[in-house]
C-alpha cells in the first residue's frame, strides 16, 4: 500500500479512489495534533494504522514540528514506541 501525503494528512486510496486509510494532524503554532486515525475494515489487523502513525511521525519530524496525540490510537501508539517520545510536546 502506498501512502499519499498532504499538509497535515497521510492517506491511502483503493483502486476506485475510495479512502481506505488516513491519519490527520493539523498544525497550530508549531504543534501537529494527531487527531484522527481511520483504517477501513478490510485492512484491519494488518498493521496499517501503525504504519500510518510511523509515517505521520516521520513527516512531523521532517517538518521540524512537535506533536500531540489526541486520537486514542495515536496515544496508544506513542506509548508503545518510546523511541518517538521526543516528538511529543
Amino acid at each position: 500500500m502506498e501512502f499519499q501525503h498532504e499538509s497535515g494528512r497521510i492517506f491511502a486510496l483503493d483502486g476506485d479512489g475510495k479512502l481506505i486509510a488516513e491519519v490527520t494532524f493539523p498544525t497550530t503554532d508549531g504543534v501537529a495534533d494527531i487527531d484522527h486515525t481511520f483504517v477501513d475494515a478490510s485492512l484491519r489487523g494488518q498493521g496499517v494504522a501503525g504504519k500510518l502513525l510511523a509515517a505521520a511521525a516521520e513527516q512531523i519530524r521532517a517538518d521540524g514540528l512537535k506533536a500531540k496525540a489526541t486520537c486514542s490510537y495515536a496515544v496508544k501508539w506513542f506509548d508503545q514506541h518510546p523511541e518517538e517520545q521526543d516528538l511529543l510536546k
